[in-house]
Order: structure tokens, then C-alpha cells, then sequence
């Protein structure tokens, strides 16, 4: 199966193929550059991967960034 790309953008809602030691797998990406940055949305902790890292392990995106903006203006 060929790797597809996924399309992501800053403040979007992501699936990571491995959830994250807390149990939740929604990750939001706050950082984009030759580097990506990831904040768990379960226990805050976040993480940086080189893009090239992040694209092999991104599932799927559950919530593209203006939609995700605005859920987080709610709370």
C-alpha cells in the first residue's frame, strides 16, 4: 500500500498511529517548520518530530484548525 500524504495545517486535531503513554491519541499540532510539534490532549505534554517522522506516524485528522479553535474557546 503507498504511503499516502496527509494534508495538515497548525491547530489541527490529529490521530497518531500509537497513542501516547496517558491513553489519549488526539493530539493538536502547535508548531509547524522543518519540525512538527504535537501536544497531547489528555495530559498537555507535547512533542517534536521531524516532519518526515510525523508523516509516517499520522493516522488521520479529526478536526481541521478553525473547527479546532473554536472548540478550545468554548472551554
Amino acid at each position: 500500500m503507498p504511503n499516502q500524504r496527509i494534508n495538515f495545517d497548525l491547530n489541527d486535531v490529529v490521530e497518531m498511529k500509537k497513542p501516547h503513554p496517558c491513553g489519549e491519541n488526539k493530539w493538536k499540532i502547535i508548531r509547524m517548520g522543518a519540525d512538527i510539534r504535537i501536544k497531547c490532549l489528555g495530559c498537555g505534554h507535547s512533542v517534536m518530530l521531524p516532519r518526515s517522522e510525523f508523516q509516517r506516524k499520522i493516522k488521520k485528522i479529526l478536526e481541521h484548525g478553525v473547527k479546532a479553535e473554536e472548540n478550545d474557546e468554548r472551554k
